[in-house]
């Protein structure tokens, strides 16, 4: 059975996937169509229900589970893992005027814009872009403040920015829980092959697991310049158990989360379990 598959070429997917794309499991008869993209082009590809199984924000899950289901293994959840909202200068948190300030945030339907409007939900100039220029638009001065994400978290000090708000460390304090931040989604016409694919996607990550700290060519392969240092970061910050499990603290998180998605955008989307 050929399914296309899509993740982002940050080390935490790739880790992941690894073994399940080039093989170094068995795949019981599954071939993979992969297709690589940033968090925001699959988060679109998925409202139109591109791919068979996707990476995926949870906001853009939430608007597409008419569709997909999400998956027990691979999701991206935890604690301190948050998007940080970032300045070019040390100032205190500036909520009181946040509404006045132009905000650069990595796209519309990640979880990052979501936490984002959930601590300053008075802040309405926003401005999406790819995340990995955000930390440039905010030193030249292009937007006021900016909402960083994946390796940014470990490289924007370097570039003399400073950290206003820890958003994820915002969610944990109100909510008490684990903060969703990716999904892994597959389509529900696809029926028993899910649970098939939730099975590999765990043994991938277990062959991941059982090779490290050692970094694999893959995961070098698509992480740029990144040192392996901060591969090791990446993956140590954004995969965990939950990504193996989602356990019930997880599934508990993404439900919390769909409530204030629901709450936010003003409307109750039912019929249709979230879960495998």
């Amino acid at each position: 059975m050929k399914l296309s598959l899509g993740f982002s070429p940050c080390p935490n997917d790739t880790f992941i996937f690894d073994a399940l794309v080039n093989k170094k499991i068995d795949t019981a008869g599954f071939e993979f169509e992969v297709v690589l993209q940033d968090v925001e082009t699959l988060n679109q590809w998925a409202l139109q229900a591109t791919l068979d199984i996707t990476k995926l924000s949870f906001p853009a899950f939430f608007q597409s589970i008419d569709q997909y289901l999400l998956l027990n293994s691979g999701s991206a959840l935890g604690k301190g893992v948050g998007p940080l909202l970032i300045s070019k200068s040390e100032v205190k948190d500036q909520e009181q005027k946040m509404e006045n300030l132009i905000i650069g945030l990595p796209g519309l339907h990640t979880t990052a814009n979501l936490l984002f409007s959930f601590a300053y939900p008075n802040a309405l100039k926003k401005k999406f872009m790819i995340f990995s220029s955000i930390e440039e638009a905010v030193l030249r001065g292009k937007i006021d403040l900016g909402v960083i994400i994946h390796e940014n978290r470990f490289t924007y000090q370097q570039k003399g920015l400073y950290k206003i708000r820890d958003l994820g460390e915002y969610w944990e304090q109100q909510m008490n829980a684990p903060i969703p931040l990716g999904a892994i989604a597959i389509k529900r016409k696809l029926g028993a092959a899910a649970g098939k694919v939730n099975s590999l996607i765990k043994q991938s990550l277990d062959f991941a697991y059982s090779n490290y700290p050692v970094i694999a060519d893959y995961v070098k392969q698509h992480s740029q310049e990144m040192s392996e240092d901060v591969m090791r970061q990446h993956i140590d910050l954004y995969v965990n158990n939950y990504s193996l499990d989602l356990g019930i603290e997880g599934r508990l998180a993404i439900e919390t989360l769909h409530d204030v998605y629901n709450q936010s955008n003003k409307k109750a989307i039912a019929g249709h379990s979230l879960f495998l």
